[in-house]
């Protein structure tokens, strides 16, 4: 069976060498959660296929299916980001439980156009919700990893990470203007090394000093140097330009790679010490 090439000098690598998904939030919402932007367009177009009242019954039910659909991919983004991560709070709005409401309201409108009383529009109403929630889920519900965790510091690194991660987005959408694969593909690996930084402040906030100026200066500098780097070679496609911002992402990835392990060998230097006490305070007891 053929095999598609990948590895460690691929642009596109595989195996062990292969990065972890860039970002699971950002990654496709599915066909199911697609698909709902395609049904408001039925009630749109028979809204102008009949009389006043019809009109307005049509393009009230598109709104708010597209408004439900839209909650819908932003729930199912947020479910994501919340599962990838060890340390998370619960989002603050419960995107699809929203959305299955708005669902149900919109079922509820056409069907009141041919049936008196308010029985059988809830009756689909609630119907329609439940469906939606059947088949997307519900938000989650409570906060994972967060026991004992200091409340101040786990805001601080909530803002840190907010404000790398916007980094990490202005360089991939910066190195799109480069026009090459084997760029994008390099930035999106150093993105998923940053990530696992991100993922070990996250778990330990206390780690949060030692790694402030990778997710704030080092990040900022990357995004400034790929925004300049993307605006030379859309004109000039420079080799020299081309290696040298290569070098950097080199240099950036070896640097955010180190400061994780370090990172962690740290904690677990941590965990042995407090280990280490408590046999002793065990022993004393005894």
């Amino acid at each position: 069976m053929a095999k598609r090439f990948g590895g460690k000098y691929s642009p596109t690598p595989m195996g062990e060498d292969a990065p972890l998904p860039a970002d699971p939030a950002a990654a496709g919402v599915g066909f199911k959660a697609n698909l709902l932007f395609a049904l408001p367009f039925i009630f749109i177009a028979k809204a102008f296929r009949g009389d006043p009242s019809a009109l307005f019954v049509g393009l009230g039910t598109a709104g708010l299916l597209l408004l439900a659909a839209w909650l819908t991919r932003d729930g199912i983004r947020a479910h994501r980001a919340y599962d990838a991560r060890r340390v998370a709070r619960r989002p603050a709005i419960p995107r699809k439980l929203f959305a299955a409401c708005l669902t149900g309201a919109a079922l509820m409108i056409p069907t009141m156009e041919w049936q008196l009383g308010f029985l059988y529009p809830s009756l689909f109403g609630m119907l329609g919700a439940f469906l939606h929630l059947g088949a997307f889920g519900l938000d989650p519900r409570r906060n994972k990893g967060m026991e004992g965790v200091d409340q101040f510091q786990t805001d601080r690194v909530a803002r840190a990470v907010e404000e790398a991660e916007g980094h990490l987005a202005a360089m991939k959408d910066a190195i799109l203007r480069a026009d090459d694969r084997t760029l994008e593909a390099r930035v999106d690996r150093f993105a998923a090394i940053a990530r696992g930084l991100f993922r070990g402040v996250e778990s330990d906030p206390g780690d949060l000093t030692a790694a402030r100026k990778y997710l704030s200066v080092y990040l900022q500098g990357a995004r400034d140097a790929t925004v300049q780097f993307a605006d030379i070679f859309a004109h000039e496609k420079s080799a020299k330009a081309r290696a040298d911002y290569e070098a950097l992402l080199t240099d950036l990835e070896t640097n955010f790679a180190a400061r994780s392990k370090a990172l962690l060998s740290d904690s677990h230097t941590n965990l042995d010490i407090e280990i280490q006490v408590l046999r002793d305070r065990l022993k004393y007891e005894a």
